[in-house]
Parts: C-alpha cells; sequence; structure tokens
C-alpha cells in the first residue's frame, strides 16, 4: 500500500507599524494595499477550495493596522471625515489635487510604486496615462511647463487606476463596481471615487472576519508573531549572531538591555491583540523571521507554545553541531519531520527552502498548470523517497503570502488556484496543519537534536539585521532609547497609561523591517523611507518620555543603492 505525506503550507502576513509617530499620518501604503489585493486574494483561495488546509500567520502589529484602516475608510464614507493616509484621501476625492509642482511628483512616483509588466502594462488605459506623466520629465526632473498643462483630472484618473490595478484578481473578476469602473477607463467623477471607497472599504474591513470564519470553520489554523515583529534571539543575546557571523562586528553596545522582559512584552501583547482580533489563543507562534535559538524556545515554552519554525538553514547549521544530527542530512531525510531540542516541549518545524522559493522567485515565469504539475512533482519524489513511512513525515513550505503575487500574472491567481485543487485532490498528499499533525494520534515521527544553531529564515544567520555598518548603528541608537526609556520607568516617572503607551512605541522600534532595509544591498527609495519613519518613531520615543532627542536622529542612517530580487521584499535561499 502506498502511503501519503503531509504537507503544510504556512502564508506569514506581516507589515511594519507604518502610521507615523510624530505626525499620525501613514507615510507609506503597504497596508491597505495589500489588504486590497494579496490578504483578500488569499483568503479567496481558501475559501473556494474547501477542502485546501493552510496555516496563516498574522503579526499583531498588522491585525492592529488592518482594524485602524477599516474604521477610517468606513468613517470617510459615513461623515465625511478625512483618513490618516494621504494616498487615500487624495483616491477618495478628500484632499484635492494640488497645482504644486512637486506635491504633482509625488502622485506621479506614488502611482507607479508596482511591478509594471504586470501591474500597469495589462492595463492600456493605466499605461497611457503613465506614460503621459513619464513624458513631463526632462533629465530627471519634472517639468514645471508642462506638469501645469495636466488638469486635476488627469491625477484622478492616475489615482483611480493605481487603486484599481492594485485590487486582488478575485474582485475584478467578481465585483460589478469595479467592472464598471475598469469599463469606463477615465474621466471619473466623484461618484466613482466615492464607488471604489466603499469597494477598498468593504474588501479591508472584511478581512480579520473572512480568515477568522475559515479558522472557525476548521479549514485553516492561525499563528501568530510577538506582537511589534522584532528578532528575538537577537533581543534575548546579541552575541547569537557570532554561532554564524564570526567575524562580523558588533553593535557598540554589547547587548540589548533588558531583553527578555521585552520578548515577554511582545508575547503578552501579541496574544492580547491576537485573541482581540480572532477569539482565541493561538497554538503555534512563528518567531519573527523564523529567527531561533535555545534560549528563544526555553521562552516559547514559558508560553505554553506548542510549535514553532524556521528555515532549512538553521536546519542544516543544527544537524551538524549536534551530537547525532549528521545523519539526518543525507537526503535531507530530517528536514521532513518536527524537531525536539533537549527537553523542550516546543517543537521546530523547517521550512524546504528550496519548494518554498519555487513559489516565492520561480513559477512567476511559469505556465501556471506546468508550476503546480511541476510542484506537486516534488511532493512526489520526496513522498517516494520515504516509501512505507511517508505518512509520518511533513514537508513545510514557508513564506510571505503577500510579496510574491505582484510578480505572477493576475496576482498569481490561477496558479494558486490550481495548486491548491492539485494538492488537496491528491490521495497521496495530505493537506494539513502544524497542529493538526501534534494533537493526532497518529503524529509524525519526530526527530530529537541537543544543539540548535542560531539563526534565520535568510541563509540561516541574522546578517539581515545585524553586523553591518548601518545596521549596527541601528541599533546602537535603540540601545540609547531603551536605556533612556528604563530610567524613567525606574524613576516612576510614567503614569501607568503613559506607560503603556510608551511600551507600544518601543515595540514598534524594536521591529525587524528597521534593521533589514538599512545597508547598501537594497533599493535607495526603500531605505529612505524606512530610514526616515525608524528615526521618527525612536523621536517620538523620547518625546514620550519627555527628554530630548538626541541630534544624530536627524541625520539620515543608511542610503542603500542595491538592485535586489522582487525590490528587497523577500530573500532567496
Amino acid at each position: 500500500m502506498e502511503e501519503n505525506i503531509n504537507v503544510v503550507l504556512c502564508w506569514h502576513m506581516h507589515q511594519p507599524h507604518y502610521r507615523d509617530a510624530l505626525d499620525g499620518t501613514y507615510h507609506l501604503p503597504w497596508v491597505y494595499l495589500h489588504a486590497i489585493k494579496d490578504y483578500s486574494d488569499m483568503a479567496h483561495h481558501l475559501e473556494t477550495c474547501p477542502e485546501a488546509r493552510v496555516v496563516v500567520n498574522f503579526a499583531p502589529v498588522l491585525l492592529e493596522q488592518l482594524s485602524d484602516y477599516g474604521a477610517q475608510m468606513r468613517a470617510w464614507l459615513k461623515d465625511g471625515n478625512k483618513t490618516y493616509d494621504p494616498l487615500l484621501n487624495l483616491v477618495a476625492g478628500a484632499t484635492p489635487v494640488s497645482s504644486s509642482t512637486d506635491e504633482r511628483a509625488d502622485i506621479i512616483a506614488a502611482c507607479q510604486r508596482a511591478f509594471a509588466p504586470t501591474m500597469i502594462e495589462p492595463y492600456p488605459a493605466f499605461r497611457t496615462l503613465v506614460n503621459i506623466a513619464n513624458g513631463l520629465y526632462v533629465n530627471g526632473d519634472l517639468d514645471v511647463v508642462r506638469v501645469n498643462y495636466l488638469s486635476s483630472q488627469f491625477f484622478t484618473d492616475l489615482l483611480v487606476w493605481y487603486h484599481l490595478a492594485w485590487l486582488g484578481s478575485s474582485i475584478k473578476k467578481n465585483d460589478f463596481r469595479v467592472s464598471r469602473l475598469m469599463t469606463r477607463k477615465n474621466n471619473f467623477t466623484p461618484v466613482d471615487q466615492a464607488l471604489l471607497m466603499e469597494v477598498l472599504a468593504e474588501t479591508v474591513e472584511n478581512i480579520i472576519p473572512r480568515y477568522r470564519g475559515l479558522m472557525e470553520e476548521g479549514r485553516i489554523e492561525l499563528s501568530m508573531t510577538p506582537y511589534g515583529h522584532p528578532i528575538v534571539p537577537l533581543l534575548l543575546d546579541f552575541s547569537s549572531m557570532h554561532e554564524i557571523q564570526p567575524d562580523a562586528p558588533c553593535p557598540l553596545h554589547r547587548e540589548y538591555p533588558g531583553g527578555e522582559e521585552r520578548v515577554d512584552w511582545h508575547m503578552q501583547h501579541g496574544f492580547e491583540v491576537f485573541e482581540e482580533h480572532f477569539g482565541i489563543r493561538p497554538a503555534g507562534v512563528w518567531l519573527s523571521e523564523g529567527a531561533i535559538s535555545s534560549a528563544s524556545i526555553e521562552m516559547l515554552d514559558k508560553w505554553e507554545v506548542r510549535w514553532t519554525a524556521s528555515g532549512e538553514g538553521v536546519w542544516h547549521n543544527s544537524c551538524n553541531a549536534s551530537s547525532n544530527g549528521k545523519k539526518y542530512l543525507e537526503h535531507k531525510n530530517g528536514l521532513y519531520a518536527p524537531i525536539e531540542h533537549d527537553a523542550n516541549d516546543c517543537v521546530v518545524f523547517f521550512r524546504d527552502d528550496g519548494l518554498s522559493d519555487l513559489i516565492g522567485f520561480e513559477y512567476k515565469s511559469w505556465d501556471p498548470e506546468d508550476a503546480a504539475a511541476d510542484f506537486c512533482g516534488h511532493l512526489h519524489n520526496i513522498r517516494t523517497y520515504f516509501g512505507k513511512d511517508a505518512s509520518k513525515r511533513v514537508v513545510s513550505i514557508i513564506l510571505d503570502g503577500e510579496n510574491a503575487w505582484e510578480y505572477y500574472p493576475d496576482n498569481g491567481y490561477t496558479f494558486l488556484q490550481t495548486l491548491y485543487q492539485k494538492i488537496s485532490a491528491d490521495p497521496y498528499l495530505n493537506m494539513t496543519t502544524f497542529n493538526t499533525l501534534l494533537v493526532n494520534k497518529q503524529e509524525c515521527e519526530r526527530v530529537k537534536l541537543d544543539t540548535i544553531v542560531p539563526g534565520s529564515w535568510v541563509l540561516g544567520s541574522f546578517s539581515t539585521w545585524i553586523g553591518e555598518q548601518d545596521k549596527n548603528a541601528a541599533w546602537d541608537m535603540l540601545v540609547d532609547a531603551k536605556d533612556c526609556f528604563d530610567r524613567s520607568v525606574e524613576a516612576a516617572e510614567l503614569s501607568e497609561q503613559k506607560l503603556h503607551e510608551t511600551r507600544e512605541q518601543l515595540a514598534v522600534c524594536e521591529g525587524s523591517d528597521w534593521f533589514w532595509w538599512f545597508g547598501d544591498l537594497n533599493p535607495a527609495g526603500s531605505v529612505r523611507d524606512f530610514d526616515q519613519l525608524f528615526r521618527r518613531h525612536l523621536v517620538r520615543l523620547y518625546q514620550m518620555l519627555e527628554r530630548v532627542p538626541p541630534q544624530i536622529l536627524k541625520s539620515p542612517l543608511s542610503h542603500g543603492g542595491g538592485n535586489v530580487e522582487n525590490a528587497g521584499t523577500m530573500r532567496r535561499n
């Protein structure tokens, strides 16, 4: 009798805190744009394939922003209250298009923040508008005379089309209001703008209820990341970087002060936010960036977390370092099993980097049917290798649930529909979730390792976040702010409410994304955006502590200049 093999697809949904703590505005629109495109489409694929089973991981700081956007959009539609997002106000007509050349240039730039081959070129009316806008530049500068020839209607049309392009394929295919707007092509009226805002508001408002409904029907498992998406092993111990980066320089500060207490805060507050939105406490926690260490797994035990996960690089390094681990490296046979570390109760699943990267980077240029068939073929090859023991194994595919689809035609619609249908209908592929595997009586065969080498799902190290000049400088800025926070707490200077608010602000500053973008690897524009927002978050933290922010926070920290794959939002292994 042929055995089936367990397959877990885990989609990680996460955006950092984009709302500027100084002026209250959303400086980057990625939360609502990914909501109307990716979070919506990903829910649709699950809703239309009832047999599919997946894990969906949410960062609590993203859940809060989704709720905030939904409330703001509804308030605009109901009472005409402006939102805190400048781009949304422009497309809604709440803010009129300015005659300022600089502000018009900002609109032109904002409306091209998309992968042109899949999000601009397929729409002739949008493409024409973009071509006209780009024709206004002379030697890289916007020609003042030319831009003033354009009416405000031109910019309204450009804004509406940008948002139509960002809408998920499931919405474009099924919402008659969107079809009506796309058929109109141009000369959009205030009524059209209000109609578009209604679509956007409904979509964003329904994201969390849709995933909660799927969870309550038993069709998905929901898990979470600690509240602000910090790199937990680094908060616990900077020196953990040296296991894989022995020669990399450390920040000037040798440790993050009170790191264990901060990790506990991110866990506790993360659970509170998660339960507020989904009504349950999750069984699993995807530590930010799949970054784990022995100390972080012990911490998860303290919080009675049943499972966590990381990348193949960490698994490989841990097998090499464990007294009994080298035998599991042959043909990667130990990769496809839950890992137990010493006496810890929390088990670790490790992603198949190759299969995960096929979805994240390769299949975008394939025929969708061929890509789905190829992926299933790889799963069958693994199943065949394990033979009669296949049912005791699990193949873990873990990747971003939002960043890959921009590079697929039609937002990956046909690929994901086909992939879910093929896997869920295949009698030899058991589409399941991590927690289901752990609670079933016939659970997967576990592998014990006596050593977990610290690292993340990116290259098996922490090099994306520490060990480079700009990244280290950011850590030193953060540690200085944390020292200031600690002194205020010790002096009992903050009321209970102010202390809670300040802890939340500190958590935003501790997020992993700021460190991800710093350095020479990433595009200059993205580095500039994240650099500025990070420093403004720190400035606000000092203000909340009633301290004068250091002068260094006024100067750019990092400049970037690289040209990495997928605009730097994802890393290939």
